[in-house]
């Protein structure tokens, strides 16, 4: 029995002894990474059904995706269709057709951890079909002899402009927050630039309101939209972030604080 305590003893003092000669890591590494989702968001712009279904004379609907390519840029693109009938002070013209926007936008927002929300800006190369039709027009006439309570009546006949596009740039500036599981609201601005227009027709009748782009001025080639949106993350993907070189602090000891001089 002796021998066996002995044995037990010489054993314990071993394990001892090889474990005490190991190095022990201060600094031990982080070997679980936080893996974030990659893959597709679909959604609507909510602004064109509500403007749709409070205002009688517009009509549109458009779809709104983007693609996760890297942590902080995305694929984007929008589809949709619109019919305007709009009431000027001499004509009454209803314009209606189909866009497609395709580009990037770049986050900016440093999330905390687990957070997936973005304030970001972008790109957009965006073109539209559309058709014009001129439903009725009155002429001017400074003599308002005849007429004392409006214009001369032109026609109420309507003329129809077919076969129209229009190409533009698009800047975007917006955000998206994650409201709950997957199910994001966002909202951006986008200001676009008309780079080519096809109207053979345009000095009897302009391109004055475009699908996708929004009203068109006389005198300008610029427009102005906005959109809030409600989008569904379908994550097919995880990924682990890059990790940025960390600053390692020098080992050597440092002295003490030198006393500041007076004045």
């Amino acid at each position: 029995m002796s021998r066996y305590f002995i044995n037990l003893l010489l054993l314990l003092i071993t394990c001892s002894a090889f474990s005490q000669s190991k190095p022990i890591d201060l600094n031990p590494k982080d070997t679980v990474g936080y893996k974030q989702s990659y893959g597709l968001g679909l959604g609507i712009d909510l602004r064109r059904i509500i403007t749709g279904a409070l205002d009688d004379n517009y009509k549109g609907f458009e779809i709104v995706a983007d693609y996760r390519l890297t942590q902080n840029l995305y694929l984007a693109a929008e589809i949709g269709t619109e019919e305007k009938t709009r009431q000027e002070d001499l004509y009454n013209f209803t314009t209606s057709g189909n866009y497609i926007k395709i580009g990037v936008n770049k986050n900016n927002y440093a999330n905390w951890y687990g957070e997936r929300n973005l304030i970001y800006m972008g790109g957009r190369l965006a073109f539209s079909t559309f058709d014009n039709t001129l439903n009725n027009y009155q002429y001017f006439d400074t003599n308002r002899y005849w007429s004392p309570d409006g214009f001369a009546n032109g026609s109420d006949i309507p003329e129809k402009f077919s076969g129209l596009n229009v190409t533009w740039l698009e800047g975007v500036f917006g955000t998206k927050v994650e409201l709950f599981s997957n199910v994001y609201v966002g909202a951006s601005i986008r200001l676009g630039l008309i780079v080519s227009s096809n109207n053979n027709d345009f000095d009897r009748f302009p391109n004055l309101w475009i699908p996708g782009f929004n009203k068109v001025t006389w005198d300008s080639n610029f427009g102005i939209g906005y959109n809030y949106s409600i989008s569904y993350f379908l994550p097919l993907y995880k990924k682990k972030n890059k990790i940025k070189k960390k600053i390692e602090l020098s080992s050597e000891p440092q002295g003490p604080p030198k006393p500041k001089e007076r004045l």
